[in-house]
């Protein structure tokens, strides 16, 4: 199979796995979340997986709980260790080798990070699905995302989100919000366009690593995407 992305980075925000409920692990979105993966594994895609924690806690919900901020941080990066187990386990399911990476260290449950390793794993067809963020309070989990992407030549950062791609506006705010097919990275930022927050952003644009954003919740959109399809909105340098 003819593949345009070989080493690919894909985003899930932890939000979406909540599916229709409003806390917690939706079944069915987990279940479509790993067969729309494994159509990937099919297809020769050596895969990474960063995953956020905003099903179970957000960081920057701690201040509304007089949760100091760092500790707020710690636990959402546990969050995304709770999601990372899910997620590793329907992949299982399907008969996925996986390896969940923590960059926090918790050896009973998944190995540390070390890039080399990584590496190795997605040689391997194994999918490498990292939790725990950086390690590190104030950076978000589309940080992590961009680090990791960069730190193991991924070809593309795929974002999954619940719209078709990026917009002047918020589409579900506002109806006559047109989509952007391609846009440059100096034009995301003139327009404050919402992508990934600045860090990773400014990650991404240095090393001109581009990044897709597309609806995760279409079928078929992961497998076309890497075969070259123009599905939701690339942006490059």
């Amino acid at each position: 199979m003819n593949l345009k992305y070989k080493r690919v980075l894909l985003k899930l925000s932890g939000e979406s796995l909540m599916g229709d409920q409003k806390f917690g692990i939706d079944a069915n979105q987990l279940n479509h979340y790993a067969k729309e993966i494994k159509t990937l594994i099919d297809a020769g895609v050596e895969l990474a997986i960063v995953i956020g924690g905003g099903n179970i806690f957000r960081g920057l919900q701690a201040k509304e709980n007089n949760i100091e901020r760092v500790q707020g941080d710690f636990m959402g990066m546990l969050a995304t260790c709770i999601n990372g187990l899910a997620l590793q386990s329907v992949l299982e399911g399907q008969g996925i080798y996986t390896r969940l990476i923590s960059a926090i260290e918790m050896k009973e449950i998944a190995e540390p990070y070390i890039r080399r390793r990584a590496i190795r794993h997605l040689e391997k067809g194994r999918v490498v699905i990292f939790s725990a963020g950086t390690g590190s309070p104030y950076f978000t989990t589309d940080t992590a995302a961009a680090l990791r992407a960069n730190q193991i030549n991924a070809d593309v950062i795929l974002k999954g989100t619940r719209v078709n791609g990026i917009y002047t506006a918020d589409p579900e705010k506002d109806a006559s919000a047109t989509m952007f097919d391609n846009i440059k990275f100096d034009e995301v930022i003139r327009k404050n366009l919402s992508v990934m927050d600045m860090t990773a952003f400014t990650l991404c644009k240095e090393n001109a690593l581009p990044i897709i954003v597309f609806n995760v919740h279409t079928i078929g959109n992961l497998l076309k995407l890497v075969q070259g399809e123009k599905i939701g909105t690339l942006v490059e340098a």
